[in-house]
């Protein structure tokens, strides 16, 4: 029995997916909106990125998920602890612990140790890294073996089963590069496939300081980099749009007053304000213990916390940008011509001026994102990022550079982080080239 938990987070991130949906339905009634989009449908890298992005994606819900369990005995008690969807698909991953370090697929620790019985030293036996080979790891090397080509084996069955899947959205849509979606879940069934048998027996990435499996973490941290990227987005975007437009269309001394107040932000360092900030918020949160009732909660107050900052911090340049379209829209003929008419200024904002600068919003929106995801890592790094309880790839980052310094170095906990942050980061960029391309008139197509 559990007692599903829904964090402001969460509903925050949900609330940003069914806008997205609505934004495409809305997309595919729109002419201008869905040809910019079936040229974006038509690229392969565009497709693969997307597909990449999407497998994050349900790392992010699966993560999202959030529940706590009921403890056992009689009345309606439940665990402090809040766990997700994602907990309990890897619950071999967060139960399985060591006792410290040791590397991705190893059956032994990686450091040396004191063994019982004065018998010298050696590097003690993982208890469940290799556990199920026994004493006699004679067979190590033949067993990883055995278990990459079995994963590939039912990767690729899972990749038929995809592949057909598809079939009729395949038939639906003949427009769409569904060669690069298919070539990209192949690859992603190879990966998959293999790391989800080895993971039953081994720790894949290996284990950290505290003997927690760098898999596990890794997959958490998604989650953590998704909300900061699509979070701060939400915060940022109602203010940087409404203020740009309505200082390009009002002109006067409305415009001189967004452009001081954007102005006078820009020249305030953003490291100092983001770190300030921080840390009035988290004297707020420690003055105020009964406001949350679990660590998680706590935990994701800091999380939005550092996301409206983050947002604050981040609208000036999409402001500024709007705003110079704002003021070369308002010269054009139909909006002369409907302020001659005796239409409204909120109306010709509305009906005439936006629509046409949503090619730059959503721009400015895939290409901010991750930037973002960026931010938080190098936030996290110098310890201003999320709360220490929190999962997340700064953290990560932040954690290995002391492993760094060790003989012999630990570099899987930062591999691992800069790995699954370098092509989230990538996907992004690469699908939000496209997206420039298809978007701005003035691109070469």
């Amino acid at each position: 029995m559990i007692k599903p938990v829904l964090l402001w987070s969460d509903l925050l991130f949900f609330l940003l997916i069914a806008a997205t949906f609505a934004g495409g339905w809305l997309a595919a009634r729109t002419e201008h909106l869905r040809l910019a989009w079936r040229r974006v449908g038509r690229s392969r890298v565009a497709m693969a990125a997307a597909t990449l992005l999407a497998a994050f994606l349900l790392i992010g819900v699966l993560d999202s998920l959030h529940y706590r369990e009921r403890l056992p005995g009689d009345g309606e008690n439940y665990a402090v602890e809040v766990r997700s969807a994602l907990d309990a698909l890897l619950t071999g991953l967060r139960t399985r612990q060591e006792r410290t370090y040791s590397a991705p697929l190893a059956t032994h620790l990686f450091a040396k140790e004191s063994l019982e019985g004065d018998q010298g030293r050696d590097f003690p036996r993982l208890k469940h890294g290799g556990a199920h080979l026994g004493a006699d790891t004679a067979g190590h090397g033949a067993d990883l073996l055995a278990k990459t080509v079995q994963g590939m084996g039912v990767g690729v069955v899972a990749w038929l089963v995809l592949w057909l899947g598809f079939l009729p959205a395949r038939q639906a849509a003949p427009h769409l590069a569904w060669d690069a979606v298919l070539a990209t879940l192949f690859a992603l069934c190879l990966v998959a496939g293999p790391v989800l048998l080895l993971a039953q027996g081994y720790h894949v990435l290996g284990t950290d300081k505290v003997g927690q499996d760098v898999l596990y973490l890794t997959l958490k941290s998604v989650r953590t980099g998704l909300l900061i990227g699509t979070l701060t987005t939400l915060i940022m975007l109602p203010a940087a749009v409404a203020l740009g437009l309505l200082a390009g269309y009002a002109g006067g001394w409305i415009d001189d007053v967004i452009q001081y107040l954007y102005t006078t932000l820009n020249s305030i360092p953003g490291v100092l304000l983001i770190a300030a900030s921080v840390l009035m918020m988290q004297v707020v949160i420690d003055t105020h213990p009964d406001w949350f009732a679990t660590a998680a909660e706590r935990a994701d107050a800091r999380l939005l916390a550092l996301c409206a900052i983050l947002g604050i911090t981040s609208w000036t340049g999409l402001c500024r940008l709007l705003r110079g379209e704002a003021l070369k829209l308002r010269e054009l003929e139909y909006v002369q011509a409907a302020r001659a008419l005796g239409v409204s200024g909120a109306r010709i904002l509305w009906r005439h001026i936006l629509p046409n600068v949503m090619h730059i919003v959503m721009i400015a929106i895939v290409m901010d994102f991750s930037g973002l995801v960026l931010a938080e890592a190098v936030l996290s790094y110098i310890g201003i990022g999320v709360d220490p309880n929190t999962v997340s790839f700064g953290s990560m980052i932040n954690t290995a550079r002391m492993e760094l310094a060790r003989e012999p170095m630990v570099w899987w906990s930062l591999a691992a982080a800069f790995a699954f942050m370098f092509v989230l980061v990538l996907a992004a960029n690469l699908f939000a080239d496209v997206v420039r391309d298809a978007f701005d008139p003035r691109a070469s197509r």
